[in-house]
């Protein structure tokens, strides 16, 4: 027994979790090398975590990109909080098709 660790089992025994909700990066890494520039690069990493925060909400990535997308254009970039994933909130008619 290791001083000071729970000995309840509530400790994971293995990484497998963080390593296959990284499985996708890693497995690409080799494409994103490609991007083009440093821009392109920085605007693929913050749609990838856009898409991972869709995913660790439970919130279906492509009915939330179409419906950010649609808003989006009416919007100023001060006027965003509410389409960023941890705030969005589906519409009450379309709530069904937005669950993953």
């Amino acid at each position: 027994m290791v001083e000071g660790l729970p000995t309840n089992g509530i400790l994971e025994i293995d990484n497998n979790l963080v390593e296959n909700s990284i499985r996708p990066i890693a497995l690409g890494r080799k494409n994103y090398l490609f991007a083009g520039n440093h821009e392109a690069a920085q605007r693929a990493a913050v749609v990838y975590s856009i898409l991972a925060t869709c995913k660790a909400r439970q919130i279906n990535p492509l009915a939330y990109l179409a419906d950010v997308l649609d808003k989006l254009p009416a919007r100023t970039v001060n006027n965003i909080d509410d389409l960023l994933p941890w705030n969005w909130k589906p519409d009450n008619s379309m709530e069904q098709l937005y669950k993953m």
